[in-house]
């Protein structure tokens, strides 16, 4: 598999990513015989993942749930292993635990999270996706669980995401950060929405911010990309640079303002040792966060 220097990096589920092997979504002879010996992911209906009294995720084979691969999903290879994802419903495995997609990027191997973000991202669309959309068929898959198949209208349904633009708006040195109101007290983040229908990443990210916040984005670049399956979004990370307006919110944030790369430190330093004052930023293994410390960085060089 190729690989490239991203110009932003540090959050999770992007590193060490399993190679898909599309041509062997289409040969279920092979897939079989890849079956015993694969590691097996199997996940809860809520997106958790089973795991042990460890935490870390149950080393099921194939061999261990026996027969072959049936209704799992084909998620690729880590060398010559196959890896699968299955849903808890379809075996009788006893777990001591559930994981979720964010504890696991700060319990498991980034290999391993990578793998669960990709399991969860194709459990939840498959979950969503029983019915056909155009004549309300029941929906059955196949090629390792990629392509959906309306058995009335014959219909084909593929794997989706949601693509959502997220922007590091800067002013003058200063950075534009806004609040939810159902976030956790005195967390703030980066700006965020989703693309609508024929719209390009840079025409959303204006829209976007001048919805939130009034602040007017004069020009934009792209820095990186983070899968995020809360449900189903896939974060496209900018920096932006801004007229000098004065944010306003409208009811979609909580608050908006301008904050100093002194702010930015002082909340930095706060994921050591909180003061109880000022604010808290997004965690470290969101592309929130690294668009924050990205900017950050070249105001403090």
């Amino acid at each position: 598999m190729s690989t490239f220097t991203p110009q932003l990096s540090g959050f999770a589920f992007v590193s060490e990513p399993l190679e898909r092997a599309d041509t062997l979504r289409d040969d279920a002879d092979a897939l079989l015989r890849l079956w015993p010996d694969a590691r097996v992911l199997v996940l809860d209906p809520d997106g958790t993942a089973l795991a042990g009294d460890d935490g870390q995720p149950l080393a099921l084979t194939g061999a261990d749930l026996g027969g072959g691969p049936g209704t799992a999903i084909f998620l690729g290879l880590r060398g010559e292993q196959a890896w699968f994802s299955l849903e808890a419903a379809a075996v009788t495995v006893a777990a001591p635990q559930r994981v979720d997609l964010r504890q696991s990027a700060a319990t498991w191997s980034i290999a391993d999270s990578t793998a669960f973000c990709y399991a969860r991202g194709m459990s939840y669309w498959q979950s969503r996706t029983r019915f056909c959309g155009v004549c309300g068929g029941a929906v059955t898959f196949s090629r390792g669980g990629f392509v959906g198949r309306c058995g009335q209208c014959a219909t084909e349904h593929y794997p989706r995401v949601d693509p959502a633009v997220i922007v590091a708006v800067e002013n003058q040195g200063r950075l534009l950060l806004g609040r939810q109101a159902n976030w956790a007290p005195r967390r703030y983040s980066v700006l965020a929405g989703f693309v609508e229908p024929g719209e390009s990443l840079e025409q959303t990210v204006v829209r976007e911010v001048f919805e939130e916040s009034r602040v007017r984005v004069r020009e934009c670049r792209y820095l990186g990309t983070q899968p995020w399956p809360f449900p189903g979004a896939l974060m496209l990370g900018f920096a932006a640079t801004a007229e000098d307006d004065v944010p306003t919110v409208n009811g979609e944030l909580e608050d908006a303002r301008w904050f100093t790369a002194e702010d930015v430190g002082a909340a930095l330093a706060r994921d050591v040792e909180d003061d109880g004052d000022g604010i808290r930023l997004s965690p470290p293994i969101s592309i929130s966060r690294s668009l924050i410390e990205h900017w950050y960085r070249q105001q403090v060089a």
